[in-house]
């Protein structure tokens, strides 16, 4: 009997034994975790960002099509805001990817990838 009952401590050693080696195994995926999250926001803010500029040019160009004094002036106005809306989000791309590049570089350095 005294022999069952140290089998169970025994087996109970054993699991707690293991513990030590599991916190060193979810420390890095705890902190991979908050990396990712941390540059999702850098991320997000930046494309909140190029909304707010896309909104306020688009506003403006509605205000110049708005007192146009010519139907011709209007086509003028809306061509060149699509123009400009083009070379922008062309812009406004290469800049999200860098950025994202730029976060990939710094998380495999962080972890010692780079070098």
């Amino acid at each position: 009997m005294a022999e069952k009952a140290k089998t169970g401590t025994t087996g109970a050693g054993n699991a707690d034994a293991n513990k030590p080696g599991l916190e060193g195994f979810f420390e890095p995926l705890t902190d991979a975790g908050r990396k990712a999250a941390e540059n999702s926001a850098t991320i997000s803010l930046k494309m909140i960002e190029h909304a707010e500029a896309n909104s306020r040019d688009a506003f403006a160009a509605m205000r110049a099509a708005a007192t146009a004094g010519s139907l011709a002036e209007v086509l003028r106005i809306q061509g060149d805001y699509i123009r400009e809306q083009g070379a922008r989000n062309m812009s406004m791309a290469r800049e999200v990817g860098d950025l994202i590049v730029q976060l990939g570089k710094r998380a495999i350095d962080s972890e010692g990838g780079g070098k």
